[in-house]
């Protein structure tokens, strides 16, 4: 098996064969018009798809065999870094694309070469031609970046992290991979927090792909194994007493019509509203009260709450803020992670467990606006991890910011970007 693994590194161990690479592009291609249809929102750039020949496989990121995958990617690292590591490309001054012409792109090419993103046979010119451009998308894909093909200030910071770290991530993820080799269900749901990415998957391939936003550095979404066991429909949200600490009392201060703009009330424990006056918004007498936002398009919540067991208070949810989608770096929330065509995800979690459900019947209770809580008659496991470099059948392997900083590379004396 390891040499037939082996074999499919081609292309300095990371990009795809040649021999398959038209194949998995017009896979790749077909695959992203499927997954675009019926979708309540989409990234509001060009990703050039006629220029991406590596994408994601079917095959879940916890596959049992990505562990032997990541195993041969450390195989080709080891390699690389032996042999000096690579180059990296001058950083600062204006962002460069396809046309430009400049002694960086040679760096840039050079670069590109080492990692397996540029064939060799294309050489070390200055002009940043279509096959650099292509080259340089696959590894923006490949390091979570949005892959426009323009060599900004986040991809130079990539570009240049040295191959001793990312062999050091691979180390460490084999690893975190090896202890969850076990079988997960037949159907569950990943949400790996470093890529802010969830997988749903059935019968061990991925059914669809959601782009999260999940916690910021200092409200991190916690690493767990839960099960999902009931969805609320335009629900109402209870502001957590964290967030009426941190967020909510500043913005009072800043704004006293803030509640009122955003539908959210107070009520004491005994369920009696109250009025924003009756409190002393230079004290903490906010946390002894309940702040609850109605249903609606400002709701923080969005349409739809997924419950799972947790300590925590964390949940997954849909967001009115969807542009944050969009971006690259999508560490935003207090610890609940946001969910990228909720209703997808959703539909597939119905239709497992409670049949007379289906996408029409979702779409049609969120119009309503009415509220409606659905528990699931199956709970479907749901793993919180954390993981920040695999490797996958085709040779592609992926590396995204150690955001939490849990990959212990000060023995490296270098640490991926935050």
């Amino acid at each position: 098996m390891a040499g037939a693994l082996a074999k499919s590194f081609g292309l300095a161990g990371l990009v795809l064969p040649l021999t398959m690479a038209g194949v998995s592009a017009q896979t790749a291609l077909q695959s992203l018009q499927q997954n675009r249809q019926n979708v309540e929102w989409a990234d509001n750039f060009d990703i050039a798809t006629e220029n991406i020949t590596e994408v994601k496989s079917y095959a879940p990121t916890l596959s049992p065999e990505t562990a032997d995958y990541i195993s041969i990617a450390i195989d080709r690292y080891q390699r690389i870094v032996q042999a000096g590591g690579w180059g990296g490309v001058t950083a600062g001054g204006k962002a460069m694309r396809i046309g430009a012409k400049d002694s960086r792109v040679v760096e840039l090419r050079r670069r590109l070469i080492a990692s397996g993103d540029l064939e060799q046979h294309a050489g070390l010119s200055d002009t940043f031609d279509s096959y650099v451009d292509a080259a340089l998308r696959r590894f923006q894909l490949r390091h979570g970046l949005i892959p426009d093909g323009v060599m900004g200030d986040s991809t130079v910071q990539a570009l240049n992290i040295p191959a001793h770290v990312r062999l050091r991530q691979l180390e460490t993820n084999l690893i975190r991979m090896r202890s969850m080799s076990g079988f997960l269900g037949d159907r569950y749901v990943m949400v790996n927090i470093p890529a802010a990415e969830i997988e749903a998957v059935e019968d061990g391939r991925v059914r669809s792909r959601h782009t999260a936003v999940v916690g910021k550095i200092d409200r991190q979404t916690p690493i767990l194994n839960s099960k999902i066991y009931e969805l609320n429909f335009n629900p109402y949200w209870t502001v957590p007493v964290s967030i009426i600490r941190k967020d909510l009392i500043p913005k009072m201060k800043e704004d006293p019509q803030y509640l009122a703009k955003n539908k959210i009330r107070i009520f004491d424990w005994s369920g009696n509203e109250l009025q924003w006056q009756q409190i002393d918004w230079n004290t903490d007498e906010a946390t002894q009260y309940r702040f609850t936002q109605d249903p609606g398009q400002e709701n923080s919540l969005g349409s739809v709450r997924i419950n799972f067991h947790n300590k925590h208070q964390v949940y997954l949810h849909d967001t009115p803020s969807k542009t944050l989608f969009g971006e690259d770096y999508r560490f935003h929330s207090s610890g609940c992670v946001r969910v990228q065509n909720v209703r997808e995800l959703v539909t597939w979690l119905l239709q497992s467990t409670t049949p007379d459900w289906n996408r029409g019947k979702v779409d049609s209770v969120i119009r309503t606006g009415a509220r409606e809580d659905v528990r699931l008659k199956s709970q479907i496991p749901l793993y919180m991890t954390y993981v920040t470099a695999w490797a996958n059948s085709d040779g592609v392997v992926h590396f995204r910011d150690d955001i939490y900083n849990r990959d212990d590379l000060a023995g490296t004396g270098e640490q991926a970007r935050l």
